[in-house]
């Protein structure tokens, strides 16, 4: 199984969104940024190290959520660990995604999510609306 990491970077009432390359595997859904765990790291790390290279900024974790195992043609198993994070430094880049933007709430559920992420983004919302 292959552990990765992803952030739910908020902001002013925000999310940021990220679309996903015609290049990467799943082209062009949608998805909270992250990446793999390499050996020796924790999540933690792995999150801070991803967001960085991906996104050129620093983030500041402030909640742990619960994992999603998902099976993408029962070929490749994931474990997808998700953070809630702010930015703490730093200006957006991308260096492999076509785009990134900021939504609210209750405007998440309008994009074409990677099916992974599906289960993570209806936890958050539930959340936030407890």
């Amino acid at each position: 199984m292959i552990e990765v990491t992803c952030a739910i970077i908020e902001k002013d009432d925000k999310v940021l969104c990220a679309q996903r390359s015609e290049l990467m595997k799943l082209p062009l859904k949608w998805e909270f940024p992250g990446g793999k765990l390499e050996t020796g790291e924790t999540l933690e790390d792995c999150l801070i190290r991803e967001i960085k290279e991906e996104l050129g900024v620093e983030i500041s974790i402030k909640m742990k959520l619960p994992p999603n195992i998902y099976a993408y043609d029962n070929s490749k198993e994931i474990c997808l660990y998700p953070f809630i994070c702010t930015i703490q430094s730093g200006a957006i880049f991308l260096k492999e995604h076509k785009q990134v933007i900021w939504l609210k709430l209750n405007e998440l559920e309008i994009l074409n999510w990677a099916e992974a992420d599906i289960p993570i983004l209806n936890h958050y919302i539930s959340l936030k609306n407890a």
